[in-house]
């Protein structure tokens, strides 16, 4: 491991930081400009809608294959090829004329290049500092990428609203420049002996990943179980349930052929025996529940404050700085001021946080609340969001020899991306049924609703009531022609219906940041580098911490090597 200086550290800290700032940038940015970027490529929402999933899925099918090809070609050059072929995409994006291009250039290109990046910044922090300065430095990258899912709608909102959206696309090309200049500053150990990428395995992993995640991400359309009316249906179940348990089907299959290779004296995609790590495993489940819980959250406050309130992309982004702040202040406060603080401990007060500022946030929202009632709850979540980036890095790749953090990496994004996708899928499910049943019951329980138009929305709406805004469903109501008042109450019942269905995602999300306290006993206690013996409180049993950290958990070539003659 190389020892930097102070300036050199904080460079190669910017460098990992953009990079992952830009990875994140992309999704936040898109979902303010959907309707320009539809209207200039000659598409539909919904094509730009299916744009934003494709990206998803490449990245979480990708994710360990990336890692696992850095760790043969060396983490940086996975990291510079990885730059280069993000910016080529970024390129073809900012100049596509066609949803096929924009697919090709964003969707594909974009999302293999993150495949290889993501994987390789936790292996480069790895490389880059000792294991005392890990906490700040994981902090302040997945910070960066927790930003930029905050600063996304700013930044697209201001460009898209001011010039184009393909600015932002364009400028993603100068800024790649820019971090590829900057790499050769970046430290990194030898790639490893040279093996045959387990090409199997790759497809496996990629498959199942990819059924399960593309089942999630259209679970909104489609339902869970049942499906939806009007929607597809296989043997009368949603296309959905199938999808996962079909994706659950390949990775069991997935991991039977990694025991296998492991059987034959050859190099694995994933080791089996990595993930029975108990420290591991407690950081990677905490991932999962973070970036769930922090994208359901991104999924309704935006949705509140531009729809509900009609706010502007601009306005709405500004909204959000509270977040930012906070969760820059706690992602570089933790580690600096309480090195040696615990990482349950500080989990523990980082999901408390999140799950008060979420219960605030539900407690707040009425008919006729201001913008003004997310700045608390906000500033409340962003400092359990950093709270959890300062610490889940670091855990997770102390957690393995350093030689190994390149494969954690891959895992690790593979389980943000699974928590990110069903964060928003979960919670834009319910704001749906929510949304749905309470405004069909208030439209039949209204007097000033006739019956004939009642049933005319319970019918139409079976599917699903789109959320809209006030003014959009007046103008909607005026070109149907109904009188006046019946319009007004119908508005009316909406806007009820509108506050309820996001009380109901923000329940689901209270609930979810609430298992995840309970799922943080699985990390350990003791600050990361320290011996884990000492962390454990009395009468746990030992297996709730791993081995010494620098440590893999033994697997069958080890205890073949070890056994007499």
């Amino acid at each position: 491991m190389a020892q930097k200086s102070g300036g050199a550290a904080g460079l190669v800290l910017f460098t990992l930081a953009t990079a992952q700032f830009l990875m994140t940038l992309d999704s936040s940015v898109m979902n303010v400009s959907i309707a320009q970027v539809a209207a200039d490529v000659g598409t539909t929402v919904t094509g730009i809608q299916t744009a934003i999933t494709l990206y998803t899925l490449v990245m979480a099918s990708m994710m360990i294959t990336g890692g696992k090809i850095g760790s043969l070609i060396g983490r940086r050059r996975a990291f510079a090829i990885g730059c280069v072929i993000y910016a080529c995409g970024s390129f073809v994006t900012s100049i596509a004329q066609s949803l096929t291009v924009l697919i090709i250039g964003w969707s594909v290109l974009e999302g293999l290049g993150a495949a290889l990046i993501m994987p390789a910044i936790v292996a480069l922090v790895a490389s880059n500092f000792v294991s005392k300065d890990r906490p700040r430095a994981y902090g302040l990258v997945a910070s960066a990428g927790a930003i930029a899912v905050a600063a996304g709608p700013l930044i697209g909102g201001f460009v898209t609203t001011y010039w184009t959206w393909r600015y932002v696309f364009a400028g993603e090309v100068v800024l790649v420049i820019g971090i590829l200049a900057l790499t050769r500053k970046l430290a990194d150990a030898a790639p490893e002996a040279r093996f045959r990428l387990d090409y199997v395995g790759s497809v496996l992993s990629a498959l199942g990943l990819g059924l399960a995640v593309f089942g999630v991400l259209r679970s909104g359309e489609w339902g869970w179980v049942l499906t939806r009316p009007g929607g597809p249906s296989w043997l009368g179940l949603s296309p959905t349930i199938w999808l996962v348990l079909a994706g659950m089907v390949v990775l069991r299959l997935f991991f039977s052929w990694e025991n296998r290779m492991v059987a034959a004296g050859r190099e694995p995609l994933v080791r089996p025996a990595m993930l029975r790590n108990a420290r591991l495993a407690g950081g990677l489940t905490m991932f999962f529940f973070q970036f769930m819980i922090q994208a359901g959250l991104f999924f309704v406050v935006p949705l509140f404050l531009s729809i509900a309130l009609g706010l502007t992309a601009l306005q709405t982004g500004v909204r959000l700085l509270p977040l930012s702040v906070s969760l820059l202040v706690a992602a570089v406060g933790i580690p600096r001021f309480f090195p040696n603080a615990s990482p349950r401990e500080v989990v523990r007060w980082g999901l408390t946080s999140m799950l008060l500022g979420i219960v605030a946030l539900m407690g707040a929202l009425e008919v006729g609340a201001g913008a003004e009632i997310v700045a608390v709850p906000l500033l409340l979540a962003g400092f359990g969001v950093g709270a959890l980036s300062s610490q889940l890095g670091a855990v997770t790749v102390s957690a393995v020899a350093d030689k190994d953090a390149g494969d954690v990496g891959g895992v690790q994004n593979t389980m943000t991306n699974l928590g990110a996708s069903l964060g928003t899928a979960v919670a834009g499910s319910i704001l749906i049924a929510t949304l749905t049943s309470t405004l069909l019951v208030g439209l039949g329980s209204n007097p000033q609703v006739s019956a004939e138009v009642a049933e005319t929305a319970s019918v139409q709406l079976a599917s699903g009531v789109p959320f809209v805004s006030d003014v959009q469903l007046a103008s909607a109501l005026e070109d149907a022609g109904l009188p006046a008042d019946e319009a007004a109450a119908i508005v009316a019942e909406n806007e009820a219906a509108r506050i309820d269905a996001l009380r109901a995602s923000l329940a689901v999300l209270a609930v979810i940041a609430a298992l995840a306290l309970w799922f943080s006993r699985l990390l350990p206690t003791a600050p990361v580098g320290s011996d884990p013996a000492v962390s454990r409180p009395s009468g746990e049993p030992s297996e709730v911490e791993p081995v010494e950290p620098e440590h893999l958990v033994l697997d069958r070539e080890d205890l073949d090597a070890r056994e007499p003659g």
